[in-house]
C-alpha cells in the first residue's frame, strides 16, 4: 500500500500502524505517532488499521538544546 510517511511516498505491507513501525525499524513505546493528523497512542497502534493513502508521522525524542 502507498502511504506518506514523515513527508516521503513509500510502499508497505503492513496492514496496522505497529506493523508499519516493525518494517520500519522503529522500536519503543516513548515514539509519538499520528494517523491523518490524529494522535496514536502505543498501546492502541495494533489496533490502528492503515489504509492506501494514509499520512503517518513518527516523531522521535531528540537530546541537546
Amino acid at each position: 500500500m502507498r502511504l506518506t510517511v514523515n513527508g516521503e511516498v513509500l510502499e508497505a505491507s503492513a496492514a496496522t500502524l505497529a506493523e508499519l513501525l516493525n518494517e520500519l525499524e522503529y522500536e519503543g513505546d516513548w515514539l509519538a505517532t499520528a494517523v491523518n493528523g490524529e494522535l496514536v497512542r502505543a498501546p492502541d497502534r495494533d489496533g490502528c488499521r492503515l489504509t492506501d493513502e494514509d499520512r503517518i508521522e513518527i516523531l522521535s525524542p531528540m537530546q541537546g538544546g
